[in-house]
């Protein structure tokens, strides 16, 4: 008899057994007090026994070693008995805390970590409107709605398309429904034909079909005070997107583009204090400029960044043909699926939107590839003072752990990950530890993201600040 691999089988089993247990406290926890629980930025919520053990085994500590269930699984326990407010709690942080603190009782430490919002009273929910429901709005309505919790926080209501087909409606629902990169729908979705609605996992969306954005009065819906996520890219400017607000029902408006002129353009994580009651118009900025400021962030605090470029190899988009036809921009015309394409950026200038201190340090292009999602930036930098490798990777794992950014920012280091592993990731970017190089004071950072899913994520971390919903987050984040 092999006693190790019966070991090895065992603790597997113990593994599972405690995940299986933890599965109905955190939906409990989550459908009525709406509180998030993660282990390092990975949610648990609405996830299998698989995915918890697969989120702890990722979950190293500061010495590398692996995060026990059994000290997870107390502090759920403890949850479920105090029963706190909204919430974002980070199990791996409380866990660690908890044996750091030298406390012997669980329960009066996370007490002690939650007195803010123990007795704090429940949201009344916002109303969210998507306008437009392809790529992004599509992966909107996904997160909104696994994100609808007690109903206390986003309701999504609507969706604003142009009709195009009589059987437009089943049509939307089945994109919904199924999707060739992130794949099926988490749930089940109905068509309301009669009250042209969709119904998903119990979430109602009206389907209303318009061809002028300042055409359609919302609270003929039951709709009030509604945030409007414009995510057709049409209009980029505040005088165009006012026009969404010229309906009733419409309170602000966000964009999930760079925006033009005097917008605040918004990275969530980085500049999203700026936001003042008065912003009723707000721009999300782009992927790419989600994925690579937060890093350099990072790493300007802590080095100082003199200058550089930054070069994006991107997945195409629908903008591109999928074979040779014209296009008004320059080499877009040409096949995606079968050229790498290069073509131009903002990103690099729009970052200085987002932080001041970039302004005329960063240059930028990008190369196209046929690939449908996932992209990466290379960064290319200079810094004030000679860095190493070790010096560089051990700040952003670090970072990625337990510092403020962690939510925006996530490390690897894998000798055989490639792109199709970051689908679904939430980060807005994630830094390939393996492959940075340095010399001097020079260094070549890789970072990859989800152009779709994890530019969503940030998206609506924004929709949240907006409506005054985004839960607060304990432990309180490092800077």
């Amino acid at each position: 008899m092999n006693h190790r691999a019966d070991a090895y089988l065992e603790a597997w089993k113990t593994k599972q057994q405690l995940a299986e247990q933890m599965i109905p406290q955190i939906g409990q926890l989550y459908r009525d007090h709406d509180i998030v629980m993660s282990v390092h930025g990975r949610s648990l919520v609405g996830r299998s026994a698989i995915d918890i053990i697969r989120a702890h085994d990722f979950a190293r500590k500061i010495d590398a070693a692996e995060l026990p269930l059994s000290e997870s699984s107390a502090v759920v326990e403890a949850l479920a008995s105090i029963q706190p407010g909204p919430v974002s709690v980070d199990l791996a942080l409380l866990a660690n805390g908890f044996r750091e603190s030298g406390s012997s009782n669980l329960e009066a430490y996370l007490r002690e970590q939650l007195a803010p919002v123990i007795d704090a009273a429940p949201s009344t929910g916002t109303d969210v409107v998507l306008y437009g429901f392809g790529r992004i709005g599509r992966l909107l309505a996904r997160i909104i709605i696994e994100h609808s919790g007690s109903g206390n926080t986003l309701n999504l209501r609507a969706i604003v398309v142009r009709r195009g087909s009589d059987n437009d409606l089943m049509k939307r629902a089945n994109l919904l429904r199924r999707d060739s990169v992130h794949g099926p729908f988490n749930g089940t979705i109905k068509v309301l034909e009669e009250e042209n609605a969709i119904l998903a996992n119990g979430v109602r969306i009206q389907v209303i079909y318009s061809d002028d954005p300042a055409s359609v009065d919302y609270t003929e819906y039951g709709i009030e005070n509604a945030i409007l996520v414009d995510n057709t890219g049409r209009w980029r400017d505040a005088e165009g997107l006012s026009q969404h607000l010229q309906n009733k029902g419409i309170a602000r408006v966000l964009l999930t583009a760079p925006g033009k002129g005097d917008m605040l353009n918004v990275v969530y994580g980085v500049n999203n204090d700026k936001i003042t009651d008065d912003h009723t118009i707000v721009s999300a900025a782009s992927c790419t400029t989600n994925a690579i400021t937060p890093v350099l962030k990072v790493l300007n605090d802590t080095f100082g960044v003199k200058r550089g470029h930054v070069e994006t190899v991107h997945a195409y988009t629908n903008d591109q043909n999928l074979i040779d036809n014209f296009h008004k921009g320059d080499r877009r015309g040409r096949s995606a699926a079968l050229n790498m394409v290069l073509t131009e950026t903002g990103a690099a200038k729009a970052v200085a939107k987002a932080l001041p201190e970039f302004e005329g340090k960063l240059t930028g292009n990008s190369i196209r590839v046929p690939t449908p999602d996932v992209s990466m930036a290379v960064l290319n930098l200079q810094f004030e003072r000679e860095v190493t490798v070790e010096e560089i990777n051990s700040l952003l794992e670090q970072v990625s752990l337990t510092g403020a950014l962690r939510t925006q920012i996530d490390y690897v280091e894998s000798p055989e990950i490639v792109s199709t592993d970051f689908v679904g990731s939430n980060r807005a970017g994630i830094v390939d530890g393996l492959a940075t190089i340095v010399t001097g004071d020079s260094a070549v950072l890789y970072v990859w993201y989800d152009n779709e899913f994890g530019y969503s994520c940030q998206v609506v971390r924004i929709i949240e600040q907006l409506s005054g919903s985004h839960p607060a987050q304990l432990p309180v984040r490092n800077s």
